[in-house]
């Protein structure tokens, strides 16, 4: 490992990424490069990109968590490091209050960091007792227990079966509403349990995993932001510069995938059109027309790395 043992984190698809990102082929000009972890979490990955600059190089770490921070020590470089306090979708504007006109590559790992799901009182877990809560900013308002508390049978049910693909929402948002208020991880397990048909761990796993990933979602607006976010990254990367982005169920990639097909074309009139008079100009070359995935070795020595995928896009043009 380049990073510190102590990392609480354990980064998924270590070597694709930093393939992906080029390293793997150089990075052409001998110009300072800078580079963006724009989910830095437990600076694993960080640690990875910043380990192959230069003193003349720069990584930008962002993450929305503060306790994210604790481990910057983890990013063992001479490379110049920049940490910032914010969401990843506003990358645009980090990078310009940095003077930051562009950059080589971007990394999104959008996946919860092992400490949040490790930590109970992040209530990130179904499988420890804590406050509902799966906050990954600490300082919003919104979290689990006004999701599940307060947000109508509706709206929650649609949540539920949207987010987490849920079969059962119905019958989970039903136990639910029944069951408020409910203020702890465990409390919440045990109502879904409760809910579901007893066969479900012989089909969809936990019974709870699907509708804590649907409320840890709409907390955190992670798929509101996703396709912001992958439109800014793209905007600011230089020639030849490269996204990265990890995610880790189908609602996730099927933006990614979606988002980085669109950039890719050059034309986007009606199929009947016999002039293209949209004026579109492809913008990225799509390096990954199907995922990047975990080899079954790290799936096996690290099990959160199952569900990961990995697409790669490059801007045109010339560095």
């Amino acid at each position: 490992m380049v990073y510190n043992e102590n990392c609480y984190h354990i980064p998924v698809l270590q070597k694709e990424v930093l393939d992906g990102l080029g390293f793997k082929n150089g990075r052409g000009s001998n110009r300072p490069k800078i580079f963006v972890d724009a989910t830095a979490g437990g600076m694993g990955h960080s640690a990875q990109i910043a380990s192959r600059l230069t003193p003349n190089d720069k990584i930008i770490c962002i993450d929305k968590d503060i306790n994210a921070f604790k481990n910057k020590e983890n990013v063992i470089s001479t490379c110049e490091k920049v940490f910032v306090n914010d969401s990843f979708d506003n990358i645009k504007e980090i990078l310009e209050i940095n003077d930051i006109k562009g950059v080589d590559g971007i990394l999104a790992d959008l996946g919860v960091s092992s400490h949040q799901i490790d930590t109970a009182d992040r209530g990130f877990s179904y499988m420890k007792d804590g406050p509902l809560c799966m906050r990954m900013d600490q300082t919003q308002k919104r979290d689990a227990r006004h999701v599940v508390n307060n947000y109508t049978p509706a709206r929650l049910e649609e949540i539920i079966r949207e987010y987490g693909e849920e079969r059962y929402a119905k019958m989970i948002t039903s136990a639910i509403v029944k069951a408020r208020p409910i203020e702890t991880t465990l409390a919440l397990v045990k109502v879904i349990t409760g809910a579901v048909p007893g066969n479900y761990y012989k089909t969809g796993g936990h019974p709870a995993k699907r509708t804590f990933q649907a409320i840890r979602i709409e907390v955190n607006r992670e798929l509101e932001v996703l396709e912001k976010f992958i439109y800014d990254a793209v905007e600011m990367l230089n020639p030849g510069g490269r996204l990265a982005v990890i995610t880790f169920h189908s609602l996730e990639d099927r933006i990614v995938k979606h988002a980085l097909r669109y950039l890719e074309k050059s034309c986007v009139c009606p199929p009947k059109t016999p002039k293209c008079i949209c004026e579109k100009k492809s913008t990225v070359i799509n390096l990954t027309k199907r995922p990047i995935l975990p080899t079954i070795e790290e799936q096996n020595t690290n099990p959160r790395s199952q569900s990961a995928k990995l697409r790669v896009a490059e801007k045109g043009g010339k560095s």
